[in-house]
């Protein structure tokens, strides 16, 4: 039964040990001002986000530029479920069966992750076709394509006008409870078949083609669990600040999810994880640099943009000097001492089942 409990824990710790993490510095920082709690949960909701990125990008190799398009996807559905029907016939012009339609947070979200993974379907089939830069091409162009849209489609979307009315319900608690989902989820897919012939791929694609795995399709199924990851990253925006706007989800927030992952380590979960501690940690002490402080009659403050030009020289930093990211790819395992003491435990359980069977003979 120990030896069970102690299999169990070695097998579950990385994921066990991100939890702990997360939990921690969220209880930590609900103790703290409102500022401090916004910063944390919008931060809760990019992890979402990298989450995401690392099921199909981690796994796959295949850099992807187009995921935040499905995080649009998810954020306008939840939106249109959710939004109040008196405000729906003011603000936008849609069919009468949507106008009316109002739906409780839960399952508007897992409806809109649903919309959002079907388009993941749709667009995943012809783009997994592809490889290396014309797949990272092709989601780029999928991205324009729902920007443009969302950007324009003025009766369903708004168009460029802000689409309000959303109820606002996410929190720092409400955020964490979805940032572990994603986490489970992401950490049962990449240690399934399908994540392990992905990765596989990713190491030697003609060893794996020689081998039997269909590449082709193991990555469509990773691309269609990442987007159904992010989308709600999209749904958690959306109701985190009550309003929409296009340019929400384009290069923006495209680059610093990327850049979270690449610095944490595109290999590991532990990677999406530490990157977007690290990153949201250093881009709102850089924030508050540029605010400044105020002595006396004297205000010292930052040069505008120095946000963003310290995240690029992070980024550039590791890149050049760690080039697997924080994590080196890494997952956290249990100190050495713990497991070296559960490897022996097996081994002596095995010598005395061995021992058993040949005085039985």
């Amino acid at each position: 039964m120990r030896h069970r409990i102690e299999r169990g824990l070695l097998f579950v710790w990385p994921v066990l040990s991100l939890a702990i993490i997360l939990v921690v510095i969220a209880a930590l920082i609900s103790l703290g001002p409102t500022l401090l709690q916004r910063v944390a949960t919008e931060a809760l909701i990019r992890l979402i986000v990298v989450i995401g990125l690392y099921v199909f990008i981690g796994n796959s190799g295949i850099i992807s530029l187009g995921h935040v398009s499905f995080m649009a996807i998810g954020a306008y559905s939840s939106a249109l479920m959710t939004i109040p029907p008196q405000m729906k016939k003011f603000v936008l012009d849609l069919p009468p069966f949507m106008t009316v339609l109002l739906l409780p947070a839960i399952p508007a979200a897992f409806i809109a992750a649903m919309v959002a993974t079907l388009f993941a379907i749709l667009i995943g089939i012809p783009l997994m076709r592809l490889s290396g830069i014309a797949a990272s091409m092709g989601t780029f162009a999928f991205l324009a394509i729902v920007y443009v849209v969302i950007s324009n489609w003025k009766a369903v979307t708004g168009g460029q006008s802000a689409l309000i009315g959303l109820p606002v319900y996410t929190n720092i608690w409400v955020a964490l409870i979805y940032a572990m989902f994603a986490l489970i989820l992401a950490f049962a897919y990449q240690h399934s078949r399908y994540g392990v012939r992905l990765r596989a791929s990713r190491e030697n694609e003609v060893a794996a083609l020689a081998t039997g795995i269909n590449v082709r399709r193991e990555r469509l199924i990773a691309f269609v669990v990442s987007a159904f990851i992010v989308s709600f990253g999209g749904v958690l925006h959306a109701h985190f600040i009550g309003v929409l706007s296009s340019s929400s989800f384009y290069l923006d927030v495209t680059f610093i999810t990327l850049a979270m992952l690449v610095i944490g380590g595109m290999n590991s979960l532990a990677g999406a994880v530490i990157g977007t501690i690290v990153v949201s940690s250093l881009g709102e002490l850089l924030r508050l640099m540029e605010v400044g402080v105020d002595l006396g009659t004297l205000h010292l403050a930052a040069p505008r943009g120095l946000r963003e030009v310290g995240l690029s020289f992070l980024m550039l930093l590791i890149l050049l000097f760690r080039p697997q990211g924080l994590t080196s790819g890494k997952e956290f395992f249990l100190p050495s001492r713990m497991t070296r003491r559960f490897l022996a435990g097996n081994t002596t359980s095995s010598t005395s089942c061995a021992r058993s069977r040949s005085h039985r003979r």
